[in-house]
Order: structure tokens, then C-alpha cells, then sequence
């Protein structure tokens, strides 16, 4: 990638993570399915209820080398957070508005896929699908 492109691509992908927001338990489902197809090695979603019925998604926790974020859902309430990680171990946690949540997830995995060439193909597949 050239310097000129992780911008424009982290504007494409939070777009596209924004996409759905209006309802967010939709939106909620949607992101965890999004981000489990793509990079499922990366993705915790822990759902609530019994298997076999509708079971919601709770969190959605997306991991990297130096961060997590986190997305908790309860009955459509969402909080979001980035944890700074060093060696498995939170240092500090945190709080962001979901857009700033979209805004940093989408910079992290740019920046993942510009280090990584399985992470840029699921990328590249996620925005494409």
C-alpha cells in the first residue's frame, strides 16, 4: 500500500462498519457476523440464551498485538471501549462513543492489513462482500 491509501481505506471501512448503526440491535448482530466471517481468528462474540434459539449478541471483542476493543450489548444499549495491551495484559482501558469506537477499529485492522496479507485479503473480502 502507498502512503496515500490507509485514509481513504479507513474512511471506506468505517463507513461500511457504520452501514447499518440506525437500529443498533441489528446493527450489533450484523457487526459480530461481519467480523467473524473475516477475521475469525481476531473476534470473541458471546451470545445470550439458549442454543437453538435467538441468542443475541452480548460483546463482540476484536483482538490485535497492542489492543482490544470491545463492544458490550445489553437489549440494544451498546458501550464501547479500547483496551491498550501489552503482552496479553490490559494496561489501561479506554471509553469511546461508537463512533470513535468504528473510527479507531477501522484504523487498527488498516493497519493490520497493510502488515499482514492474510488480514488485507479478509479486508479486501469484507469490503467486496
Amino acid at each position: 500500500m502507498s502512503s496515500d491509501e490507509p485514509a481513504p481505506q479507513i474512511d471506506i471501512l468505517a463507513g461500511y462498519l457504520r452501514a447499518d448503526q440506525k437500529d443498533l440491535k441489528s446493527f450489533v448482530e450484523i457487526l459480530a457476523k461481519k467480523l467473524t466471517d473475516a477475521f475469525p481468528d481476531r473476534v470473541k462474540v458471546q451470545r445470550k440464551g439458549l442454543p437453538g434459539t435467538s441468542r443475541p449478541v452480548v460483546s463482540i471483542t476484536m483482538t490485535f498485538a497492542e489492543s482490544q476493543f470491545v463492544l458490550d450489548n445489553n437489549k440494544g444499549q451498546v458501550s464501547t471501549r479500547r483496551r491498550k495491551m501489552v503482552r496479553g495484559v490490559a494496561l489501561n482501558t479506554d471509553e469511546l462513543r461508537l463512533d470513535e469506537w468504528i473510527d479507531q477499529l477501522s484504523a487498527a485492522l488498516v493497519d493490520e492489513a497493510a502488515l499482514n496479507e492474510r488480514d488485507r485479503l479478509a479486508l479486501q473480502q469484507m469490503l467486496e462482500g
